[in-house]
């Protein structure tokens, strides 16, 4: 039985490939307009078994609402993935480029693209979806119409590449997490992430970063975060990366009496660098 898996997105987009990346190609997508619906599918539907959610991208940075949907959540992140993400010109099949009138895509697809799309006199359409954009390129059997997308959307939907790899950054990659209902035990972990709160005392922040670091763990992110109905007071997102889970364990206790409160979010594997297929 194929496993229900929520991604934000649609057939074909990056969540999508992140998903067959963690779970492999026997599964079947719940897609959902907004990553509050897949938190609502995950945590909700007790026949959604995970879902995919990316969290930051290493152009423009963390995904902030984000850290919020997991917070009030209370699902589990087991896993990882991280992709490079390659944009491409994508036609119907014998589209030749001086044929191309407009092109579709989301639109920060389409300013990562920013530099080659300048050089083009076509109308521009932002749309939901970079995986939409080729799904109604091949739909309207259009020989004017592109969409910018990635690999995995062209195979998906019969596409040409007319144009590879156009976005103006080409180390350009997003970080997935993975959420599931229940915690999961990993014996290869060597990675964790979790929010905790200083009581605010000057240099409470750095007591606690320094009992990380005297645990022999690296701290690999520290994302402030707003605590909600409070005037100025923050939280503290960290990812961190050990050797083994003793180390981890070590950081724990650590930081319990420099903390006003911990939650770890999981204690997982590092995602490994991927190219699309």
């Amino acid at each position: 039985m194929k496993k229900k898996i929520a991604i934000q997105g649609y057939e074909g987009s990056f969540h999508h490939l992140a998903a067959i990346r963690h779970y492999g190609e026997d599964i079947d997508l719940i897609c959902c307009d907004r990553f509050s619906d897949v938190v609502q599918n995950v945590s909700s539907d007790p026949e959604c078994k995970g879902g995919v959610m990316a969290i930051e991208n290493s152009i423009v940075g963390s995904i902030l609402p984000n850290y919020g949907l997991i917070a009030k959540s209370g699902l589990y992140i087991p896993g990882e993935v991280y992709l490079q993400i390659d944009q491409n010109l994508l036609v119907n099949p014998d589209v030749q480029f001086d044929e191309i009138r407009e092109v579709h895509s989301h639109p920060m697809a389409l300013l990562q693209c920013a530099d080659f799309l300048e050089k083009q006199d076509w109308k521009i359409v932002s749309t939901e979806d970079t995986a939409l954009s080729a799904l109604r390129v091949h739909k309207t059997k259009s020989k004017h119409i592109a969409a910018i997308a990635g690999k995995f959307a062209a195979q998906l939907f019969n596409l040409e590449i007319i144009r590879p790899n156009i976005q103006t950054n080409g180390h350009n990659y997003t970080r997935f997490w993975i959420l599931q209902k229940k915690i999961q035990t990993i014996e290869t972990a060597n990675k964790a992430s979790m929010v905790f709160v200083t009581d605010h005392s000057t240099g409470a922040l750095a007591r606690v970063l320094t009992a990380i670091a005297q645990c022999g763990v690296n701290m690999t992110k520290v994302q402030s975060l707003p605590i909600p109905g409070t005037d100025w007071k923050y939280a503290f997102h960290v990812d961190c990366e050990f050797a083994n889970l003793d180390r981890w364990h070590c950081v724990l206790e650590a930081i319990k009496p420099v903390t006003a409160s911990i939650k770890v979010y999981g204690v997982y594997t590092d995602g490994k660098n991927y190219k699309n297929a």
